[in-house]
């Protein structure tokens, strides 16, 4: 018996669209079968033949309204991971839209025959430019020269000795790190003091 009822909940999730008869209107269905069912067998109301068909027709209701909503939510569930990946693939297309005129001033900056000073000046306008981008972004650069050695933000590679900065401070900062918000992206890389 079990194998058969599996039989007919396979048919009718293959059968059924998503976009079928609603809720209320499959019940309505159900009990016109169900009625039919009654008129069509001798007997009364309470004759088990009726009862039958009655139930059997509830059955088959219940079966459709499941496999629609199976259907649907399936459905959903597509639609749901669609929206995601188009959404990350947008938000990388709108930082990476920002970042076309930094690389187009680099492109500038290196074709333009110039000294020593105006190419130094070219690069500090698109360090600039890079910066205010981050800004844009919530991108900020981790504190880290003079301040108190922190493992959470600070990668230390070095301990140097040093009277100018207290102990266990930064002394020098080899590569700078970043944090998004509040997520560290990258840790300072950074040479720590120590005392004799």
């Amino acid at each position: 018996m079990a194998k058969h009822k599996d039989t007919e909940v396979q048919e009718h999730e293959e059968m059924v669209p998503a976009h079928s008869e609603s809720d209320d209107e499959a019940n309505a269905r159900a009990a016109d079968r169900a009625a039919e069912g009654a008129e069509q067998s001798p007997g009364g109301a309470g004759d088990p033949k009726d009862q039958l068909v009655r139930l059997q027709a509830e059955r088959d209701a219940l079966f459709d309204r499941l496999a629609r909503q199976q259907a649907e939510f399936e459905n959903l569930r597509k639609r749901s991971a669609k929206e995601q990946a188009d959404f990350r693939e947008y938000a990388v297309a709108d930082t990476v839209k920002q970042l076309i005129p930094i690389i187009d001033n680099f492109d500038l900056a290196l074709k333009a025959k110039s000294n020593e000073a105006d190419l130094r000046k070219g690069l500090e306008l698109i360090r600039k430019q890079m910066d205010e981008l981050f800004t844009k972004l919530g991108v900020q650069a981790v504190p880290a020269k003079g301040e108190p050695f922190d493992p959470r933000f600070h990668e230390a590679i070095e301990m140097v000795d040093s009277s100018d900065v207290k102990e266990n401070h930064v002394v020098d900062e080899l590569q700078r790190g970043y944090k998004l918000k509040d997520r560290l992206l990258r840790p300072a890389m950074v040479r720590v003091s120590k005392h004799k």
